[in-house]
């Protein structure tokens, strides 16, 4: 594949320019390793995939990095006892751009961690490729909300190929939708195999491959940990343990319920998302020719691409926006809530259909009724070509716009 730029690299050349280090997180093959040599410039190299750059690492982290002078260090949760050392070396000299680091873990929630390199580092998420990235243009979803200013007509794309592709670079590289999901079937399995083992101590390892096919076929519901754990044999405090490995490996994420103290009638159980589309859709063996008759499932899939698209919008913007999910006692919902530091809101809705209506508001004019002056916008996304308003701050939004 041409190579792709990122959209992350210009907030962590910022960055570099007045931080000692600066984390790049994301799972694996999602591009890190590409990213950090495209803005390293004449920075040292150096990867804990190496087993021997590893075990110098683990033996003698100190000594490891007090010989670095400015650096990058790949897969830096394979030792996590360098953070330590790091922040002695960065308390003795706090040049900017010294450290250039990648982590295929959530490393800050890592129990290894004996420093978090508060004040000295700052984080920046890479997920798999967005769409904008993919098509070359600004990822403007956001502003344009913000604003209200959507182009009358959208140029449609196919939502179902995109969301079935993934966006792992590797993964989109294969020819066809059968040679996408073998990647995605091998990608998991060494994951489970390899890193799952790497940052926590899992008891029943051989239950994580049924606690990911049963996850996918949740996506986009309310969690119960209860009855998930029931299926597997495990019981709920185990199954959320799990999950929260899971997470850590950015495989999914929970998606919690939004709620200001004054709604009481709001359910708090969180959602479930994978954070690609395509690998989800793997597990649940989702494929073109089931679209008809297996609506629901594709219903899921398009939601959790959604999902993983909000999200890597959010992570381009300089306000640090709370994403959410909304539902009430009544069973009225709203797919996503964005919630910015002001409280402002955007309520997002997604709709795997070619028309909309005015119930499909229903969740966005409730949610909009209870905030009044704090809600921006509720938009429906769905799969047509045109922006249509459906009255005051409402709006009908191609999927494509995405």
């Amino acid at each position: 594949m041409k190579l792709i730029e990122r959209h992350i690299a210009g907030p962590v050349r910022t960055a570099l320019q007045d931080t000692p280090a600066v984390l790049i997180n994301g799972p694996r093959q999602s591009g890190k390793t590409t990213l950090v040599r495209q803005l390293a410039g004449e920075m040292g190299y150096y990867t804990l995939d190496n087993p021997s750059t590893l075990s110098v690492a683990e033996s003698d982290p100190v000594g490891f990095v007090g010989r670095l002078d400015r650096a990058v260090i790949d897969e830096i949760q394979r030792a996590p006892q360098l953070m330590l050392a790091l922040k002695m070396s960065i308390d003795e000299d706090r040049r900017p751009g010294r450290f250039l680091l990648t982590g295929s873990a959530n490393i800050l929630a890592l129990p290894q961690i004996a420093d978090s390199l508060a004040g000295r580092m700052e984080t920046h998420a890479l997920l798999p490729l967005s769409q904008a990235e993919l098509q070359g243009r600004a990822n403007d979803f956001l502003q344009r909300a913000q604003a209200q200013d959507w182009p009358a007509q959208q140029v449609r794309s196919d939502v179902l190929d995109m969301a079935l592709a993934g966006g792992y670079p590797e993964m989109r590289a294969r020819a066809t939708l059968a040679r996408r999901q073998a990647w995605a079937k091998a990608y998991i399995a060494h994951l489970v195999e390899r890193d799952v083992q790497d940052i926590a101590h899992i008891d029943q390892l051989t239950q994580i491959p049924t606690l990911l096919a049963v996850l996918a076929t949740q996506c986009a519901q309310l969690l119960n940990y209860a009855q998930l754990g029931a299926q597997l044999g495990l019981n709920g405090k185990t199954a959320d343990r799990y999950i929260g490995v899971l997470e850590r490996l950015f495989l999914v994420a929970r998606l919690p319920a939004w709620g200001r103290n004054e709604n009481k009638r709001l359910i708090k159980t969180p959602k479930l998302h994978f954070l690609d589309a395509g690998l989800q859709a793997t597990l649940t063996r989702l494929t073109p020719d089931m679209l008809i008759t297996h609506r629901e499932r594709w219903g899921a899939t398009l939601e959790t691409w959604v999902y993983a698209e909000l999200r890597k919008a959010l992570a381009l913007s300089d306000e640090a926006w709370y994403l959410s999910h909304y539902r009430d006692k009544d069973q009225t919902e709203v797919d996503f809530v964005l919630e910015n530091p002001q409280r402002q809101l955007i309520g997002i809705e997604v709709k795997a259909a070619a028309t909309v209506q005015a119930q499909d508001f229903k969740g966005l004019r409730k949610l909009q009724a209870q905030t009044g002056a704090d809600f921006l916008t509720g938009i429906v996304l769905y799969d047509g070509a045109h922006a249509l308003p459906f009255g005051p701050g409402l709006w009908a939004v191609p999927l494509a716009a995405l």
